[in-house]
């Protein structure tokens, strides 16, 4: 079986390790052009490309996938099957009508919940028990192609986007193995997905990132786990942005109104629901990441009970 494997970041080498592990004959990767990285604005290439290269497949980075010369290259590929995973471009009915055996993409949830780009942050900022991995056959729509097989994991309380994302590489991985060896020998399930139970997952911005306080203790704790790595949660602490990359729950009232720390010499904050959430891992503007404890070495006289947080310079 020939196949041409599209991806892009970490989440999908994986997969394409996985492919040349398992002796499965990967003909070309597809993935996106080469980017400016971090404030230095370093041109890097992506995970999928440097796995390739490190694997002897023949990498191409075409800037769109509708176009005919693009087309035309993966015809020449003639793949039997075209395997899709966190690409991160929409594919043209002309690439997906092309394999004999059908364009399978991998997706970071349980279909139909958690359609779109960002499926595994949405999981963790919606405050989800359950996720998985599902494969499907590619069609027209956003993720609404047929369902193959799906793998259900647990969602730690305490779990961030970024550890669920790297534990689902994993599943997303195998299960994709066992779609492939299911299409060879023509066990692989084909499941209609129930449009009316779907859900979406945009894409994530920064403009999300600033916390809610009248939102429950959990919420907030969930949000903070959600946008972890990026674009990370944050607030203001005497009028400077803080960064929040973890938290936790606090048994108890909070005695205060929601954004306000409830007691000294502490970085707990209430919540609207009476709630309080423990900020524990935080980078204040202009300094460096640390601890809650590290912190407030440095800020806890500031951090009286009653101290209002997210109130920007100037208000």
């Amino acid at each position: 079986m020939n196949i041409v494997f599209m991806g892009t970041p970490e989440f999908a080498a994986v997969s394409l390790q996985a492919l040349a592990d398992s002796g499965h004959r990967v003909v070309a990767a597809f993935t996106q052009p080469d980017k400016p990285v971090g404030r230095k604005k370093v041109l890097t290439a992506p995970p999928v490309k440097q796995l390739a290269q490190q694997l002897g497949i023949p990498v191409y980075q075409p800037a769109s996938v509708k176009k005919a010369e693009t087309i035309e290259l993966l015809a020449s590929l003639q793949p039997d099957l075209i395997a899709v995973v966190a690409y991160g471009k929409i594919l043209p009915q002309q690439v997906i009508g092309l394999p004999p055996l059908g364009c399978i993409n991998v997706h970071g949830s349980l279909l139909p919940k958690y359609r779109g780009a960002a499926p595994i942050q949405w999981s963790v900022i919606n405050g989800e028990k359950t996720t998985g991995v599902t494969t499907m056959y590619m069609d027209a729509g956003l993720d609404t192609g047929d369902m193959i097989y799906t793998d259900t994991v647990e969602i730690g309380g305490d779990e961030t986007s970024g550890q669920l994302y790297q534990r689902l590489a994993k599943v997303g991985a195998d299960l994709l193995l066992k779609t492939l060896t299911g299409i060879a020998d023509g066990t692989a399930p084909r499941q209609k997905q129930d449009d009316g139970q779907s859900t979406y997952a945009p894409m994530l911005d920064k403009q999300i990132a600033e916390l809610d306080f009248s939102l429950t203790a959990q919420q907030v704790h969930d949000h903070i786990r959600g946008l972890n790595p990026w674009p990370v949660a944050h607030t203001f602490f005497d009028g400077k942005k803080l960064k929040v990359f973890s938290s936790r729950v606090i048994s108890g009232a909070a005695g205060t109104a929601a954004g306000q720390l409830t007691a000294d010499g502490t970085l707990q904050v209430a919540c609207g629901d009476g709630g309080v959430v423990a900020l524990t891992d935080v980078l204040l503007e202009g300094s460096k990441r640390m601890s809650a404890e590290q912190f407030l070495q440095g800020h806890g006289a500031k951090c009286r009970r009653g101290l209002q947080l997210g109130r920007k310079m100037g208000e």
